[in-house]
């Protein structure tokens, strides 16, 4: 595509087209304390053309709070200079300069857009009159302790290309009827999931061919199948087929200039809970300029005198509205406090507004948004832990908390420098978890510190969202630079880096110790598994976590608080949406069935099978646990080993040039003809019968290079060479099997598959080497490689990014989103350390940048259960003391009565893990052989494992009866042992 590979985060995002626009896009970033450099990080990292950084003004103490590319030497040199070297390493392709001249006609009229950070009204109206009659658009963003503001203006008609930024939608079409208007059915394999009002467009319809002709046509939604469509009456009938796909159609947007907005201002509302709040809000910033005009200076902290005359001036701005003046108040109070989560949440949708401008792509903020987080605040006894002039100036103290001093007071700050925090992933949310750390002083107390893990390595293409790695760090570890990056922005930060994957076999390093000494944990991981582990781990030893995830412009945040709501695990998403089995093998009419079919295909003939040859030469119990498995699938792996082993075994690169010839005659000369007649849906064009010799070659020689370096064996790219070596592979003629039947369905496919020809699996297993026959032998599994996917497929190619996402499964990632979640999620870590116990006091917040829309949500209450009269959670649990006064481990005949003496509970089963430790229906001679023997050795000996010494505690399952001889729902056990 000629975009660097930096830059794959945001072209994923926003497309090729807007890619190339931003290109062209030169911006000022005016202001650089901790909310314009957030602005400046997020561009240089989404890749505009250049990002030039403007003020005059020389770096603070107090700008240490949240300006996370200045460090201590920087206090009293330029901020622009002292930032544009850290700035510019972000991203070598974008043009990073620095101005210290003051704003001017001439100096704006250089740029495509121009961004104000924490600039007087003064400024913003005049410049806001010269970009709008200028055709510069314009973003003015503010922060003020817990506050935020942004406002956009991107002038008279703004035309936008994709309002959502979602894949245009397609369906197959079954019917279109004659009439006006015209009614299109859809085939019910899926919804169709057009809106009234949307734009489709028509190909391969045969019979009423006009509709393949017609330009974009406005539809009205009839029914999840079926939608109308105009005037069809003067068309041919109808005969078959077609493919209905959605067109985006550009959208004209009108902004105001800022001085007039101001007057007449469009809100958007970002909280539904504080909906009365944005009009309240714009007239108190309007009210804080106005004292920061009369006295040069913010109002001072809880300065009582300061925030009367904010609120007098607010009222004069009103003009008798209804004002809520303890939210004034609150404003003027913390006009002085600077805070790394506000900046990061405010900085990466001003950024993102940014790219909407240069790009056209998404909606952008039609003018004003207002934010506060005033939960962030203290629940209880505000007044007198939140005084006046809670901090010295900052020339006596030289604090860089001082920002965040203002808005909290000490005390909180103390608390933030000896928490004990676990990172569990330096990725894209990693890196902005770790900024925010460092700023808002987390871990950086002596008895702080923050651990993170990851272990993975840099890659180039993590690059353009993974901002703490630079380009000579790809290959090293992620963990140890991501550590090492925020420990320069604050050296106070006590981090510590590790490798070690967190699960199940590295429980022994993050032990009971580790997770006990924990104060949270913040999961900045990449699939749902790990997720679901770290939650586990976060109810059973009662730590609060906080859970975040984007993709794309879409984000969310989740947090967890301990006896108070529920857990990540306790709601999911709705499975991914998968093609059926059926569909793919016999049936695949889309782009994404033929690349899902190819990933398939690459893995089933070079990852699976070697790793099956593999485990069965080095595992004695291969073929007793592969004779297990449900289904056809013993079958299947067999006969993957013995074509590996024996059949398809090569001995030298021309056998692989032979096998791979033999397999694309298999695959795309003699299947097709088979299967097509049985097609519902239109042949796609371009199948690969028809395809041109090249392309075949490119096949051949490609999958016999895969399938040498599966055994070993050094392949050839000489296509000439090739060539020649097919002249003399013998295809043997194809035959039809008879009785073979193409499975329309996956329930077919089930019932053909439930019957398993045992006489075939033992001739399988006779026909297979032993082991011993073949030592030192051993096949090398291939990787999908996701940056090298290409499409493979016979239906009209997809770009080739287009193509990456699908068959790389990869997730789309842009800088802004990242920073806009984690503020979020930062925002609820000040309410964690505080101990904030009512649950409105938290929110769980959703986003998505493309439409725009933030919204926040109250965390649900974890649900209650109750035995008798005693109410439970998923936070509680029995708590049971292995060993005895005596020194000796009870017995599970003592286990048994404990519980029917303390609880008046029958034990009917008891577990751990997946090992059944004793049930009521057990044979006599086992439970009395177990009744009188320790727990822990019941365990080793069901589990055939022994427990190690990082083991503190068992976890034991029960099913219970009660007095009554019902079966009841109790917590689980924690048994201590040591």
């Amino acid at each position: 595509s000629g975009i660097p590979v930096t830059f794959l985060g945001s072209q994923y995002v926003l497309g090729h087209e807007a890619m190339k626009r931003m290109q062209t896009s030169n911006v000022l970033v005016s202001g650089l304390r901790g909310l314009g450099v957030e602005v400046a990080k997020n561009l240089v990292l989404g890749g505009v053309k250049s990002v030039t950084l403007h003020d005059p003004e020389p770096a603070s103490w107090s700008d240490l709070a949240s300006q996370f590319y200045l460090r201590e030497e920087d206090v009293g040199r330029s901020r622009a200079e002292a930032t544009l070297p850290r700035l510019a390493e972000l991203n070598s392709y974008v043009a990073v300069s620095s101005s210290r001249e003051p704003l001017s006609q001439e100096l704006l009229g250089t740029f495509q857009v121009v961004v104000l950070t924490n600039s007087p009204l003064e400024e913003q109206l005049w410049v806001g009159d010269f970009c709008h009659s200028h055709g510069i658009k314009l973003v003015v963003a503010d922060t003020r302790g817990l506050f935020g503001q942004l406002f956009c203006d991107f002038g008279e008609d703004m035309v936008v290309s994709d309002a959502n930024g979602e894949q245009p939608l397609s369906a197959m079409v079954s019917m279109v009827t004659k009439g006006c208007p015209g009614e299109v059915t859809c085939l019910d394999e899926a919804r169709h999931g057009f809106e009234s009002g949307d734009f489709v467009t028509f190909t391969e319809v045969e019979g009423m061919e006009e509709l393949n002709r017609c330009g974009p046509v406005e539809i009205r939604v009839l029914g999840p199948y079926t939608f109308s469509i105009g005037d069809t009456s003067g068309y041919g009938d109808y005969v078959r087929g077609g493919i209905v796909s959605q067109v985006k159609m550009p959208k004209h947007i009108h902004f105001k200039r800022l001085r007039d907005a101001l007057a007449e201002p469009e809100l958007l509302v970002t909280d539904f809970g504080k909906a009365e709040r944005p009009p309240v809000l714009h007239r108190a910033w309007q009210g804080l300029h106005r004292f920061l005009r009369q006295h040069g200076r913010a109002p001072r902290p809880r300065h009582q005198g300061d925030a009367a005359e904010v609120l007098a001036l607010t009222k004069e701005v009103a003009a008798g509205a209804e004002l809520d003046e303890e939210l004034v108040r609150e404003l003027a109070f913390q006009a002085t406090g600077d805070l790394a989560p506000v900046n990061a949440f405010i900085g990466g949708l001003a950024a993102q507004e940014v790219m909407k401008a240069v790009s056209g792509k998404f909606t952008p903020i039609t003018q004003w948004l207002y934010f506060d987080a005033l939960e962030c605040l203290p629940e209880e006894n505000r007044d007198t832990l939140l005084t006046e002039d809670p901090v010295p100036p900052c020339p006596q103290r030289n604090s860089r908390y001082d920002g965040q001093i203002a808005v909290f007071g000490a005390e909180l700050q103390a608390k933030l420098g000896a928490q004990k925090y676990f990172v569990v992933g330096a990725g894209a949310i990693g890196c902005e978890l770790l900024k925010n750390f460092a700023m808002v002083g987390l871990g950086c107390g002596p008895e702080g510190s923050v651990t993170v893990t990851d272990m993975d390595t840099i890659e180039k293409s993590n690059l353009n969202r993974q901002f703490l790695f630079r380009p000579w760090d790809v290959t090293k570890l992620k963990s140890e630079r991501a550590a090492a990056a925020a420990r320069e922005m604050n050296p106070a930060l006590r981090v510590c880096s590790r490798t070690d994957r967190v699960g199940p076999d590295t429980e022994r390093v993050y032990d009971d110790d580790f997770f006990e000494g924990l104060d949270g944990v913040a999961n900045a991981l990449d699939n749902v598994d790990a997720r679901l582990y770290m939650d586990r781990r976060c109810v059973y030893y009662r730590k609060p976590l906080l859970e975040s995830g984007t993709l794309g412009t879409k984000g969310n945040v989740q947090v967890v608080i301990p006896f108070l709501s529920e857990s990540y695990s306790s709601s999911q998403d709705p499975p991914e949406k998968a093609i059926p089995i059926c569909t793919l093998k016999n049936f695949p009419n889309a782009i994404e069935h033929t690349l899902q079919w190819a990933r398939d295909e690459f893995e089933g003939l070079f990852k699976q099978p070697a790793e099956n040859v593999n485990q069965y030469l080095m595992d004695p119990k291969f073929l007793e646990r592969t004779l297990r498995l449900a289904g056809t699938q013993p079958l299947e792996v067999l006969e993957a080993v013995q074509r590996s082993l024996v059949s398809d075994r090569p001995r030298a690169w021309p056998d692989c040039v032979a096998w791979a010839c033999r397999h694309w005659h298999r695959q795309y000369s003699n299947n097709i003809p088979v299967t097509c007649p049985l097609w519902v849906h239109p042949v796609p064009p371009g199948c690969p019968v028809g395809a041109p010799w090249p392309l075949h070659l490119d096949y051949v020689v490609a999958a016999a290079n895969l399938f040498a370096q599966s055994y070993g064996i050094v392949g050839s790219r000489d296509r000439a060479a090739v060539a020649e070596l097919l002249r003399h592979v013998r295809v043997p003629p194809f035959a039809p099997k008879a009785g073979v039947r193409i499975h329309v369905s996956d329930q077919e496919l089930q019932s053909a598959s439930a019957a398993l020809d045992d006489g075939r699996l033992e001739e399988l297993k006779a026909s297979l080497p032993s082991p011993e026959e073949l030592p030192g032998f051993r096949m090398f599994p291939i990787d999908f490689e996701k940056v090298g996917a290409a499409c493979p497929a016979p239906t009209p190619p997809p770009p080739p990014l287009g193509s990456k996402l699908i068959a790389g499964k990869i997730i789309p990632a842009i800088a802004t989103t990242t920073a806009a979640v984690v503020g979020l999620a930062c925002l609820e870590l000040y309410k964690l350390v505080q101990g904030h116990r009512r649950l409105s006091s938290y929110k769980n917040a959703f986003l998505n940048l493309a439409l725009p829309f933030v919204g926040f949500s109250e965390p649900l209450a974890c649900p209650r259960n109750k035995y008798y009269e005693v109410e439970w959670t998923l936070w509680d649990r029995f708590e049971v003391q292995g060993l005895q006064p005596d020194g000796r481990e009870m017995t599970l005949r003592q286990f048994l009565a404990y519980f029917k003496k303390e609880h008046r509970l029958e034990i009917t089963m008891l577990s751990q893990g997946v090992s059944m430790l004793y049930s009521f229906f057990m044979p006599a001679a086992k439970l009395r052989e177990r009744h009188d023997q320790p727990m822990t050795e019941i365990v080793t000996r069901v589990s055939k494992k022994k427990l190690g010494r990082h083991v503190k505690a068992l976890v034991f399952e029960l099913c219970c009866n009660d007095d009554s001889d019902a079966d009841i729902e109790v917590p689980y056990v924690r048994y201590t042992i040591r």
